[in-house]
């Protein structure tokens, strides 16, 4: 079953599709409509979460139809319609031979609304102060992962996606994360795409997409 919310959205998708060459279509005519908070995108592994992240993020060309976040379309304005996504992607290696703090710099360009105080509340609750000027090829595969969700979650733009954010995660940085996006998915103009395999239960969702689309 998908759910969107009936308030007005921040991501608006309108007759989107997407496949891998010589695959079948993951979006064929999606039309949806996400508003604030949190909305899960939810499937089993393999389903096309990750693919259809980074269509919404613009890292994918869509094959059809028309994304637009606030208003602006990706199709019109790539580059201020990317302005105002924040795509969480630790598996890239383009930030190894930088810090982590460093990283973040990169990261938060542009992002005129960064919260710099919850960034720093998030590095102690993520226990990443050890590592944060340590280049990232040498943080373990969580640790990466907390560097973005870190920035991530201080960010200010309006739409944010995280992909499956909990892998690698020691217990005390999931508590710290469903906190700070319990907190977070009560601002009104701020909407977080969380796509998992599992059903999520530690956060108030918004609404749900389930995959395989219809």
């Amino acid at each position: 079953m998908n759910t969107t919310p009936s308030h007005s959205p921040i991501l608006r998708l309108q007759d989107v599709g997407f496949a891998y060459p010589d695959q079948p279509a993951i979006a064929a005519g999606w039309n949806a409509s996400v508003g604030p908070g949190i909305t899960l995108l939810y499937g089993d592994t393999g389903a096309g979460k990750s693919a259809l992240l980074q269509v919404i993020a613009g890292v994918l060309p869509a094959t059809r139809g028309q994304l637009t976040v606030e208003g602006t379309s990706l199709r019109a304005s790539p580059e201020a319609y990317r302005r105002n996504v924040f795509f969480v992607d630790p598996a890239t290696d383009r930030f190894d031979q930088v810090t982590a703090r460093a990283c973040t710099a990169t990261l938060r360009e542009g992002d005129a609304h960064f919260d710099e105080a919850l960034w720093q509340a998030l590095v102690e609750g993520f226990s990443l102060p050890p590592h944060i000027d340590k280049p990232m090829y040498m943080l373990s595969t969580g640790s990466r992962r907390k560097v973005w969700l870190a920035a991530a979650l201080a960010s200010g733009r309006p739409l944010v996606l995280l992909d499956e954010p909990t892998a690698a995660l020691d217990a005390g940085s999931v508590r710290c994360l469903w906190g700070a996006l319990a907190e977070l998915a009560k601002q009104p103009g701020r909407a977080f795409i969380v796509a998992s395999a599992a059903r999520i239960d530690e956060v108030p969702l918004a609404a749900t997409i389930e995959l395989p689309l219809h």
